[in-house]
């Protein structure tokens, strides 16, 4: 028999269980720091349910045909995975070489504010990344998405690379960058990040459509105030190898969550509405203290009460991409997010449109066939 926790906030936090047992806060399997609410099911109910979900869900019932892909069963899957791969990039295409005299001129707050956002950013890449290899790529059967995954970890190491890169040349104090490059144990609020999102990864009794939202948020929420703030300091004419970097990413990022969006629109039987606003909600939450308490954007001119709006829009963005409600009904208080982005993406595309145009990479992949009759 399931046995409820009464604490009104269970439904925020990810299930926690360890082995046949309950793991009490505080034991050696579960420490104090993972203080959310245990609720335990019996090791065959859990199964049962397991199972019962992987084959009512065809993106996670065993497929046979899963180590080749063609037939395309799934083109709209297909199509995204393409445009990832059309999107590639790597750490050396940005130039630093103008970074340093900017970072040497910036106030001593703006300094600790870009270096504390960097900290984060250079361990949540590898977090989501210990998520897709530890579950999602395991789980989904469907190889049009198992290749989207695989993909999605190499851009995701990109991304990490990118972040030490930037850490490494701003930071010239080697404790200090020790300090940075630990910072889901040495800073609080990067840690507590860190540990919603590695629960998250853990939990054995959350559905794949929970899991699913939760990494949704982690990457289209727990980024966007961050790349919000660092597209502020493209506006003031700052850091141009930080800030072209930034875009990279953040379009990379939000490929990634749209990715998650259509993935859900596939599941038969998704979670309750109130549960995916819970889970959002939680996010928004934790995104709203990270920059406006924790790691306040005023440090570097930005208005604390607008970025807690911005997260709000973002999160809104992302349920109606769930095919849901909104649930804060906010405004995008930054309009310059929307136009240096489309010009970033437009730059990006600009460079690469002969090379692409060449390889084809975007083409049908329908529309290739042999022929012996071809031009060399």
């Amino acid at each position: 028999m399931e046995r409820q926790s009464t604490n009104p906030q269970a439904g925020l936090q990810p299930h926690h269980q360890v082995g046949n047992g309950i793991a009490t806060c505080g034991s050696p399997v579960c420490p104090a720091r993972l203080s959310y609410p245990i609720v335990h099911l019996s090791a065959s109910a859990q199964d049962w349910r397991r199972y019962t979900e992987v084959e009512d869900e065809p993106l996670l019932k065993d497929n046979p045909r899963r180590f080749v892909i063609f037939p395309i069963q799934y083109p709209d899957i297909w199509k995204m995975y393409k445009q990832a791969q059309a999107s590639f990039w790597t750490v050396e295409e940005v130039d630093l070489s103008k970074d340093l005299p900017h970072w040497d001129r910036l106030k001593t707050d703006e300094k600790h504010f870009i270096s504390h956002v960097l900290a984060f950013f250079a361990a949540s890449d590898g977090i989501v990344n210990e998520n897709l290899v530890q579950r999602f790529s395991q789980e989904v059967q469907i190889p049009e998405a198992r290749f989207f995954y695989g993909f999605q970890i190499l851009i995701e190491n990109v991304h990490s690379e990118m972040y030490s890169m930037l850490i490494n040349t701003y930071i010239r104090d080697l404790k200090e960058r020790e300090y940075l490059f630990n910072a889901i144990h040495t800073m609080p609020c990067v840690k507590k990040k860190a540990d919603w999102a590695l629960q998250w990864i853990s939990d054995n009794r959350s559905t794949f459509g929970e899991r699913l939202v939760a990494f949704a948020a982690v990457e289209g929420i727990f980024f966007s105030g961050s790349f919000a703030a660092i597209y502020w300091l493209k506006k003031r004419g700052l850091m141009p190898g930080l800030t072209y970097s930034n875009e990279l990413i953040s379009r990379d990022e939000g490929l990634h969550c749209n990715f998650a969006c259509l993935l859900y629109s596939y599941l038969v039987k998704k979670p309750s509405e109130d549960r995916v606003k819970d889970i959002i909600a939680k996010a928004v939450s934790i995104e709203q203290e990270f920059l406006t308490e924790a790691l306040p954007v005023k440090l570097i001119g930005m208005n604390c009460f607008l970025m807690k709006q911005y997260i709000e829009f973002v999160a809104d963005r992302l349920l109606v991409d769930l095919g849901l409600s909104k649930l804060f009904h906010a405004e995008n208080p930054f309009d310059f997010m929307e136009s240096i982005s489309l010009e970033g993406k437009t730059n990006f595309f600009e460079k690469r449109v002969a090379e692409y145009q060449r390889l084809g990479v975007m083409s049908n992949t329908m529309d290739c066939e042999f022929t012996l009759d071809a031009d060399f």
